[in-house]
């Protein structure tokens, strides 16, 4: 019951904080730009089943990799690419959270 919470508090709330603390006059813009790192999630549908409840993302979906991983950390050092690289690390740190608690 509270992996749940956990999974998708630290996908929502953490960025929502992130935008909160650090991007106060642009805190909309910048939530919504971090949200985008769900899309990382479209490679679930090349994974069969697409939905397996006790498996872990991290390393099994090609978006999921440690070189994908690697990209969206080396991402994070350009001004103009750190919210969406904020985005998928926050992404995947919900992930690691969802696989320690498996």
């Amino acid at each position: 019951m509270l992996q749940p919470f956990l999974h998708y508090g630290c996908h929502i709330l953490l960025p929502l904080f992130v935008a909160l603390i650090w991007y106060k006059p642009k805190w909309q813009l910048a939530f919504l730009i971090m949200l985008s790192g769900f899309w990382i999630d479209i490679d679930h549908l090349l994974a069969t089943p697409i939905f397996s409840p006790n498996r872990c993302s991290i390393n099994f979906h090609p978006l999921h990799s440690y070189y994908a991983i690697t990209v969206y950390l080396i991402l994070l050092i350009p001004n103009k690419t750190r919210l969406v690289a904020l985005g998928l690390v926050i992404h995947i740190i919900a992930d690691v959270v969802d696989c320690l608690l498996m």
